[in-house]
């Protein structure tokens, strides 16, 4: 390890009780369908106390922290909302209080993402410490992407504080991995209309479930037809979720509405995605069988509404770019082993900020994606902590690597 690095790791060590501490308290705050206000109100303090230069919410009700003024600038993406805790009866411990169990928090959060959400913040504040950020301007920006991923930070480049950032790390579940992309996804719903009638007489009626059936066979069965990367994988396609209209369970149904979540992958574009699925509706239902892209305007929880459609595109760093090597660099300079770049399999912040805007990002956080929404959720408390040190390296390291 270099000097820099030692010295990280003493501020670290030295801070380790609060940053745990820290962690513990912004997991026990309930942060789900968008409301970020309580939470965001305990990680400003953090950041006041720590001296950070400018502390705020932004107009949506996310939680913004800067530190430096310089010409390059940062971002450091952690999203402190949370996905709901489901039936209750299947947690064995409270979902926000969580447990410790053999160095390990399991907390509704923990994984996805409040634990990126200590490290970056005192990360930057040793950074700054230690003369590792002349020159920069980085942002902790601690928003909502659970209730819908890519809005934060649209609304962060072109809506407040309207500054499109150099780089961004986001702070997803990577496994202490540095990660450069992940797939696409298109949203789509399929609505069918027929016609009521008394089940009884069901033969007057035009039922709107049955007319999608083979639509829905037809999902089930594209998926092997679907587009394949090297590195992103293969697209997937899968019905998420069902509504039916009907007067009443004695009725046949005059509406029924299929959603569609389609993984899109390198080589696939929007227009190919849609019209595989409308080639889907059989001829004969073509005029009461409607295919159509989501689009998304509800407001967050200030009453702030910004509206963009559900397409969000694939996206990827190739291995030797500037930042990617950074990241790697990073790893290696705080002692972690030597490991390849990955990938996420979900989505992330990094559909907007790489695959919309075109601003270098890779990922980089404690725990594993796959207890991400379970009950299961959680993190190692020692990876939580050495995470401090890959956020308090990286931007010097940036440096070093130069604009690729």
């Amino acid at each position: 390890m270099t000097e820099v690095s030692k010295a990280i790791q003493q501020q670290v060590n030295e801070m380790r009780e609060d940053i745990i501490q820290f962690m513990l308290e912004i997991c026990e705050i309930p942060s789900m369908d968008s409301k970020i206000g309580p939470v965001g109100e305990r990680v400003q303090a953090e950041m006041k106390k720590l001296g950070f230069d400018e502390v705020r919410f932004d107009k949506m009700g996310n939680t913004m922290g800067r530190i430096g003024n310089g010409k390059r600038v940062m971002v450091y993406d952690s999203h402190i909302d949370t996905v709901g805790i489901g039936d209750p009866s299947m947690w064995g411990w409270d979902p926000f209080k969580g447990k410790i169990e053999d160095g390990v928090l399991y907390a509704r959060g923990a994984c996805d993402e409040k634990g990126s959400t200590p490290g970056m913040i005192y990360g930057l504040k040793i950074a700054q410490n230690l003369g590792l950020l002349d020159g920069w301007t980085v942002y902790y920006f601690g928003n909502m992407e659970e209730w819908a991923d890519g809005i934060a930070p649209n609304t962060f480049v072109e809506v407040d504080p309207k500054i499109k950032p150099d780089f961004v790390v986001i702070g997803e579940p990577t496994k202490m991995l540095t990660y450069r992309g992940h797939k696409g996804r298109l949203e789509m719903k399929i609505t069918s209309k027929g016609r009521s009638a008394h089940a009884a007489s069901n033969h007057l009626g035009d039922n709107a479930i049955y007319k999608l059936l083979p639509i829905i066979a037809g999902i089930r069965d594209l998926e092997p037809q679907l587009g394949d990367h090297e590195f992103l994988g293969h697209g997937k396609i899968t019905v998420s979720d069902m509504h039916v209209k009907t007067p009443s369970i004695n009725a046949v149904p005059d509406e029924a509405v299929i959603f569609i979540d389609r993984r899109m992958t390198f080589g696939e574009t929007k227009e190919q995605v849609r019209a595989q699925v409308e080639a889907l509706i059989p001829n004969e239902f073509k005029d009461s069988v409607k295919l159509e892209e989501l689009f998304y305007d509800e407001p967050s929880y200030t009453g702030f509404v910004f509206p963009v459609d559900k397409y969000f595109p694939a996206w990827a760093l190739e291995e030797d770019h500037s930042l990617v090597r950074a990241g790697q660099l990073a790893r290696e300079q705080i002692g972690l082993p030597s490991a390849p770049s990955g990938k996420w399999n979900f989505s992330t912040n990094g559909i907007y900020w790489a695959g919309k805007a075109g601003i270098p990002s890779i990922g980089f956080g404690p725990g594993d994606e796959e207890t991400a929404h379970t009950v299961n959720d959680s993190v190692s408390l020692e990876d939580m902590v050495k995470a401090t040190e890959f956020y308090a390296i990286l931007p010097s390291l940036i440096k070093q690597q130069g604009d690729k």
